[in-house]
């Protein structure tokens, strides 16, 4: 766009339109919000047709020194096939978490905006960040306005569940950022591509790589860490919950490659063993708890636990159709789980109760809400054709490559995570209306249609053209691959050896 910072500004309009919000009644601030997250949703698209997935690695570059000589922070901003592909999903969901609050919320409208805000431009900037304190900065930042946005708007229990948010993520920050001290004293930069591609010795590479797994770890979040999620989806208002279970959770899987797998790779693949049983023991734990679950959010919520457990599964297989579904299962989900926190709060807006139990029968007084919530939760059980499948397909077969027994734990997680869908639908949208108020409830308006609509359409364009979303990512999943390849692991044994062999063979190797 004719040499202008287009990441700068990408960051600026949320930036600058929430500080406007404070300062207007609740209807501006409420289209002040709708049209920069319009603005933005404009200049992601221009991003993504812009971008060469043939190009350098690294585009839209700028880099602003504080200083000169010597390790000196940088307002260092770039993006990869990966990052736009995570700030597509982010710029596609702001408007609609926007128009979700538009007649939900009704107090303190303006902070509310201005909140959701700035949580967009520091979601941007973890993405667009290539300095490590930078990224830090944003990383960190982005607790601050959850935290408000659960703790003032959210439900009966909103303090206790904003601060469990806060203090779980910010326990494994603080370790994150013990780590970078040392990176960038080691390495001498702050600079996320070069750390990228320096060689830490083995030994520090363990120590560092269980310092950002703590905190990436409590973000997906990955059992045991888990527990926080549940009480903030619960208690947070719709959109935030589309907004932390679309893009917030995917945080900490964009942390495992950036940082874990490309700067220590070694420690990835020795601790392969601890990432798979975590993830086969969510997939499985969390599913039976969704099963047992009477209220709607928090049998969602417990569904995220388990297919995030999908992406690590993923990226840890060392492989590319691991890498990719992982990918593609973090953009498949937060299309999905937000469609479904959306259609939540449908109903939630009419009837003022999440209870499974005081609905039923909505397929006959709301047939078109029905068939929205319907393609949502095929999507969610992995149905060819809908943008679930294509990422739980190939993480599966990139996890079967490195363990049979990891993948047979994993499809066990499709299975389960058909019967808790498939239940709460058929307990939602079949059987009699039973509650004369439940039976009076008006179907989709035209702005839920506007709300649902896009989402469904981009669910069905996933699953049938997945290419559309796999080709910026392709040639970036191939440089990391190229990474860790001596680092790859040799099969079904990785799981009953001792020491990985290549990890023997670069114990103590420095840069």
């Amino acid at each position: 766009m004719m040499g202008l910072p287009i990441l700068t500004i990408l960051i600026a309009v949320p930036l600058i339109a929430g500080a406007l919000c404070l300062f207007v009644n609740a209807s501006s601030a409420r289209w002040i919000a709708l049209i920069a997250t319009l603005i933005d949703l404009a200049i992601g698209i221009y991003l993504w047709t812009a971008f060469d997935p043939s190009g350098a690695q690294w585009q839209f570059t700028e880099l602003v020194k504080f200083g000169a000589g010597g390790i000196t922070p940088s307002w260092a901003l770039g993006i990869d096939g990966i990052a736009l592909m995570l700030i597509i999903l982010s710029v596609f969901l702001m408007p609609i978490c926007i128009g979700a609050s538009w007649v939900a919320i009704e107090k303190r409208v303006p902070e509310y905006m201005a909140a959701f805000l700035l949580m967009e431009a520091l979601m941007l900037g973890v993405f667009c960040a290539q300095d490590l304190m930078l990224f830090y900065i944003f990383f960190e930042g982005g607790l601050i306005p959850m935290f408000l946005i659960i703790g003032i708007w959210g439900g009966a229990e909103r303090i206790k569940a904003s601060y469990k948010f806060f203090l779980y993520t910010f326990f494994g920050s603080v370790l994150m950022l013990i780590a970078m001290i040392y990176m960038v004293s080691t390495a001498g930069t702050t600079s996320i591509p070069k750390l990228m591609a320096y060689d830490f010795p083995f030994d520090a590479q363990k120590w560092l790589w269980l310092a950002f797994f703590a905190s990436f770890a409590v973000k997906m979040p990955m059992w045991p860490v888990h527990t926080w999620l549940p009480d903030a989806h619960v208690q947070a208002p719709t959109a935030g919950s589309v907004i932390l279970a679309g893009v917030l959770l995917k945080m900490g899987g964009y942390g495992f490659i950036r940082f874990s797998l490309p700067m220590f790779p070694e420690a990835s693949e020795y601790y392969i063993p601890l990432v798979f049983i975590l993830s086969g023991v969510a997939v499985v734990y969390t599913s039976l708890v969704a099963l047992a679950q009477r209220d709607m959010k928090k049998l969602i919520a417990y569904s995220s636990v388990a297919h995030m457990a999908f992406v690590t599964f993923g990226l840890f297989a060392f492989n590319r159709q691991g890498l990719e579904g992982a990918m593609m299962v973090m953009l498949g989900h937060g299309l999905v789980s937000g469609a479904l926190f959306l259609c939540v709060g449908v109903i939630y807006d009419r009837l003022h109760t999440r209870e499974i139990a005081r609905y039923g029968g909505l397929s006959d007084n709301m047939p078109a809400y029905a068939l929205l919530f319907m393609v949502f939760t095929m999507a969610s059980v992995g149905l060819p054709g809908t943008s679930n499948f294509v990422g739980e397909f190939l993480a599966l077969v990139g996890t079967y490559k490195v363990s049979s027994w990891a993948a047979i734990v994993a499809t066990t997680g499709i299975i389960l995570g058909a019967a808790y869908m498939l239940y709460l639908y058929w307990r939602i949208c079949y059987g009699k209306l039973v509650h004369a108020d439940a039976a009076a409830m008006p179907d989709l308006s035209a702005r839920e249609w506007w709300l649902l609509g896009p989402i469904a359409a981009s669910v069905f364009w996933m699953g049938i053209y997945p290419e559309s979303f796999l080709k910026p990512m392709r040639a970036d999943i191939g440089r990391l691959l190229e990474r860790v390849e001596r680092a790859t692991p040799p099969g079904d044994a990785l799981l009953t050896a001792g020491k990985p062999a290549a990890a023997t063979a670069h114990e103590g190797a420095a840069h």
